[in-house]
């Protein structure tokens, strides 16, 4: 039986939107119990945030792996293979869940999932903190899936909290102001529990303070506490948005170091420098071929992420841009970020969720956007790859889904 089959038992997010969207922490806590309180068997960091949580989770986890620490690492979305939420990394490597553990662990608990209609979410929190509370880890770095006070990941009582930013996005779930959705954010800190907010705005800033002195946490922000970070030479992740992602985690660093954890200077900067090759991080600012023409692709999907990838873009002469998007998206508030310049291939990833090509041209080409309709992700790469000149670039994004098609094409 495939993976996919599997988890069939109970949808996700990623493939259905809103109906596999289950928020509160009474099942997830029932089923810690059921599994013997798992998430109690390790030590970790819990990160949380709009934007960026994915890249700071697998920046730290390279750099406690890096030091030493057999370190848990989970996060979603996968993008190509469902193992790739939960990883184990070790110095400069890592391995996926095995096969044989989610099969196992599924048919095990199979009965369970339906009698109680888990969400999927919940499915593969309990899987992955079994896995882990069985590799004897020094610490795990746990990626909030959606929001933070009602995630199933937050059962846990971290070593510290992480927020990254705050900006519009699943606005039906955690608010349509950025104090609404600063405060389900908020949701994961924990009582005498340090906290590091990675980026703020006047609207925020008051949130977090009146949630962390509630709690009785030491609350940092790392846009006070630490230097922009001015340059990401030598760096494999080269998107602008990193150096925000960066300053937030050299400020968690610092806090953790007085938590007793210890971080080898030249260690630590390896580490940061080269996180995608040590812990399988994908579709961040990813060159997926260097020239001939160049092809870059990014998983940035809400206009937060927009705004960063889009000037990079521009600023580095983009010609072609292969883009996708879900039915939900909120294109209005985008359109005016996207790149003139360039020409459109619009596709539609493989789904349910994906909005049609035909309607994103049409919605697209009626605010000034050049480009034309092209199928599929795999269709639309072919085209621009014929009309992309041999120095030119092409970028291909607007989804995570159209990037996993993406990441599966020769070039």
């Amino acid at each position: 039986m495939e993976l996919e089959e599997i988890f069939s038992l109970s949808p996700s997010f990623q493939v259905v939107g809103d109906r596999a969207f289950k928020p509160g922490l009474d099942a997830m806590r029932a089923f810690d119990s059921h599994l013997g309180y798992p998430s109690r068997a390790f030590r970790s960091v819990h990160v949380a945030g709009t934007n960026g949580k994915g890249s700071v989770s697998h920046f730290l986890a390279s750099v406690f792996a890096a030091n030493g620490y057999k370190t848990g690492l989970y996060t979603s979305p996968h993008l190509m293979d469902f193992r790739e939420r939960a990883k184990v990394c070790i110095g400069n490597s890592f391995e996926m869940v095995p096969r044989e553990f989610v099969y196992d662990f599924i048919i095990k608990e199979k009965q369970y999932i339906r009698e109680r209609s888990l969400s999927f979410f919940e499915i593969t929190t309990g899987l992955a903190f079994s896995w882990f509370a069985e590799q004897n880890l020094d610490i795990a770095i746990i990626e909030v899936g959606l929001g933070g006070l009602l995630d199933s990941t937050n059962i846990i009582v971290p070593e510290l909290s992480v927020i990254t930013n705050i900006a519009f996005d699943h606005c039906r779930y955690l608010g349509h102001t950025l104090p609404e959705i600063a405060l389900q954010k908020a949701g994961i800190i924990k009582d005498g529990v340090p906290v590091v907010v990675g980026e703020f705005v006047n609207e925020t800033r008051p949130v977090f303070e009146r949630e962390a002195a509630n709690h009785g946490s030491r609350l940092l922000f790392a846009q006070d506490e630490e230097r922009e970070v001015s340059s990401l030479e030598g760096f494999e992740l080269q998107g602008d948005y990193e150096k925000n992602n960066l300053r937030t985690v050299r400020c968690a660093l610092k806090v953790l170091k007085g938590e007793g954890f210890a971080f080898d200077t030249k260690a630590t900067e390896e580490a940061l420098r080269h996180v995608a090759s040590r812990t399988g991080l994908r579709g961040r600012w990813e060159v997926l071929r260097e020239s001939g023409p160049r092809v870059i692709c990014d998983a940035g999907h809400n206009p937060n992420g927009i705004s960063y990838v889009m000037p990079q873009l521009e600023r580095e002469g983009v010609d072609i841009i292969v883009l996708g998007v879900v039915r939900d998206r909120d294109l209005e508030a985008e359109q005016n970020l996207f790149v003139r310049s360039a020409y459109y291939f619009f596709c539609n990833a493989k789904g349910n969720r994906a909005l049609p090509c035909e309607e994103l041209c049409v919605r697209l080409t009626a605010v000034g956007l050049k480009g034309e309709a092209a199928g599929s992700v795999a269709e639309a790469v072919t085209k621009a790859m014929k009309k992309a000149s041999n120095n030119g670039t092409v970028f291909i994004g607007g989804s995570c889904y159209v990037v996993a098609e993406a990441l599966e094409l020769a070039y």
